[in-house]
């Protein structure tokens, strides 16, 4: 029997939403303070004290200011312009093909505006191109140059990055094998946290921007700095050669482990889990980490040279030098304030003799004198060697985790076993955190059933005593993600929309009600998603969709058209509206929708089904044939496409 026909699909068919993924000096009295929630550092926990930005700083610290705008924090994000651009554009270089979706990527300048065309050709024809303008390129050049662009104060990434390296484009990372989003990943605020100045954020969103810095600035290290200059203006001058200057934090004069919170907030790359309440701004330094977020790395058994790229604090924090001396920081070895382009390598050796030479300078080292001089005593060619990344291809990196023997330790082995995570800045991390740890893992990176038994272990061993409403909201969590959407139901039975304040719970329940086919359950639980994040224009579609679903046109067609407002790209939005549109009869705007949805994404499933029943609604059967002849092409296991190309055939 056939699946369906033109006949009775028209609506059924045409419902299209996304499921979302379910993805120096050390001061022990400064360290006390950081555990308490307060510091002697005025800017650390006064809600008053505001950031400046660097161009304030720079009136005062002139000569800091113009080594450090020349180092990778520096340098990490700015508008895409020819001279922040490291890429190589000539014809022989910038072509990427995604063989999996079959897309040309060419990245270009016209006069001084960088664009990214997408193409597909057959045979010697180009069957379709997309051109979208590049705002921002992300990344100093050391090792690569990816790219955002910004529509309305929405941000987005481009699926295709420089790596400076290699000196040669390719997919951006994550968008390998078939994994591609093309035009479609947000870049939200725990992405523009650490890769820029502290941006002004759109709360109520997920990628939504009113201003951008240009760089990682000097308050991202120091903390605000309204206070400092208030003082500084007052004529409050510290001489602090004699004392510090408690207006701004000066992390050399925090202890070791508060120095390694300033450097870890960023380069501690794993799985964040953020405290209630808190978000990716909240961290100042001379705080613990802790207080803002627990991150956790997987753990796994053997391939020990197995890195994440930004990962030097958890590589560090592995190493005998940092174990058994107590006091090593990111800072014992590196000056913030100038680049490693411009660090003499005898910084670093320095530093490594400091603990590893004896009184006459010399060094201590076991190996033979030959085998030094060969390699012209640098301790770091051997002990620190630069190492491919696990989560970013094409990069070399230098490896913190010094070993004795790193070649020999690890003897280059694959990974035989995950083993777990490891929370590498809070030692006495609590379960809830620990179960969410496990959920985000599984969100990113390892979709496997057992990271999710992980997270209800813990989850179960929490005390009858924790908040309903937030226990509920990791259980509804976990089992979403297992597709089990009846047990999300259940979990959410003792719960009302109104006193639910996660987005991201209230949208679970509602596609559990949603998959479950009771839209109208589902309904309140999406409305209240979007009371919550109403910027969130994925949240936006899956009400629109539930409305569209339950028979309301009149509010579904207000949303789709909120969200094209918002963005004019968003290619659901695009083939809901022809839809809608079509069961109206007005047969033109309909057509309009529809088309700029294929021009958008020209392998959209739903939209080229719309596609086809509009075709064979005006007669046009042969373009009806070619729209489901595409489509079953690209998703040869589409039932509904099968069944109308069944019905088209004489």
């Amino acid at each position: 029997m056939r699946f369906r026909s033109f006949r009775n699909i028209l609506f059924s068919l045409a419902l299209v939403a996304i499921t979302l993924p379910a993805f120096f000096c050390n001061s022990s009295k400064n360290d006390k303070a950081g555990e308490r929630g307060d510091s002697a550092w005025r800017n650390v926990y006064d809600t008053t004290v505001h950031y400046v930005g660097m161009e304030k700083c720079r009136t005062c610290h002139e000569a800091v200011y113009e080594t450090f705008i020349k180092t990778g924090m520096g340098q990490s994000f700015d508008y895409a312009t020819r001279q922040k651009s490291a890429a190589d554009f000539s014809p022989a270089h910038a072509i990427v093909y995604d063989s999996s979706l079959d897309f040309y990527y060419k990245p270009y300048w016209d006069n001084d505006s960088l664009y990214i065309m997408e193409f597909r050709t057959e045979g010697h024809d180009t069957v379709h191109k997309r051109i979208q303008k590049v705002n921002y390129i992300v990344g100093s050049g050391q090792h690569t140059n990816s790219h955002i662009f910004n529509v309305n104060g929405y941000l987005y990434q481009a699926p295709i990055t420089f790596y400076t390296q290699k000196h040669k484009w390719d997919l951006a990372p994550g968008f390998e094998k078939g994994a591609s989003s093309r035009f479609q990943r947000l870049i939200e605020s725990e992405c523009m946290s650490c890769h820029n100045g502290y941006s002004d954020f759109v709360n109520n969103s997920e990628n939504k921007f009113t201003a951008l810095k240009t760089g990682i600035d000097c308050e991202r290290c120091h903390g605000p700095g309204s206070l400092h200059i208030q003082e500084k203006i007052a004529g409050n001058i510290i001489d602090t050669s004699k004392g510090p200057d408690y207006t701004i934090v000066n992390p050399r004069r925090l202890s070791t482990e508060l120095q390694n919170n300033v450097c870890q907030r960023c380069h501690l790359q794993g799985i964040p889990v953020l405290n209630e309440g808190k978000t990716f701004f909240d961290f100042h330094p001379g705080m613990k980490l802790s207080e803002v977020m627990n991150v956790f790395m997987p753990e796994y058994e053997g391939a020990q040279d197995k890195m994440i790229m930004a990962s030097h604090v958890e590589r560090m924090k592995k190493s005998q030098c940092y174990l058994q001396s107590g006091k090593m920081s990111c800072i014992t070895c590196h000056n913030p304030h100038v680049s490693v382009k411009f660090t003499p390598r005898t910084q670093y050796l320095d530093a490594c003799q400091k603990c590893h030479g004896n009184t006459n300078g010399q060094h201590t080292c076991s190996e033979t004198a030959e085998l030094r001089a060969a390699k012209n005593n640098d301790c770091i060619t051997c002990h620190m060697p630069r190492n491919g990344s696990i989560d970013i291809p094409h990069v070399e990196v230098t490896d913190h985790f010094i070993r004795k023997r790193p070649v020999a330790d690890s003897m280059k082995k694959e990974i035989t076993a995950f083993l777990g995570l490891q929370c590498f800045n809070n030692e006495h991390v609590d379960d809830i955190a620990k179960a969410r740890g496990y959920m985000e893992f599984y969100e990113r990176y390892a979709p496997t059933k057992g990271l999710i038994d992980s997270a209800l272990f813990y989850l179960n061993k929490q005390k009858e005593t924790e908040a309903k409403e937030k226990q509920n909201r990791d259980y509804i969590r976990a089992y979403y993600l297992l597709n089990n959407f009846q047990r999300v139901t259940e979990y959410s039975n003792t719960l009302l929309p109104k006193d639910v304040y996660d987005a991201w719970t209230a949208y679970r329940v509602g596609e559990a009600w949603f998959q479950l086919k009771q839209a109208d359950k589902a309904l309140p639980w999406y409305k209240r998603a979007i009371e919550i994040l109403p910027y969130s224009l994925d949240f936006e579609n899956k009400y629109g969709t539930c409305l569209l679903a339950s028979g309301n046109f009149k509010e579904a067609t207000k949303v789709f058209t909120f969200i094209i407002g918002e963005n004019p790209s968003y290619t659901s939005a695009h083939t809901n509206l022809g839809f809608l549109y079509m069961q109206q009869g007005n047969n033109t705007m309909s057509y309009y929708h529809l088309l700029q949805a294929k021009q958008l994404d020209p392998d959209h499933e739903q939209n080229l089904i719309n596609l086809a029943v509009w075709y064979h609604g005006q007669g046009q059967m042969d373009a009806a044939k070619q729209c489901l002849m595409h489509l079953l092409k690209k998703h040869p296991d589409n039932d509904q496409a099968k069944a109308m190309f069944a019905d088209l055939k004489p």
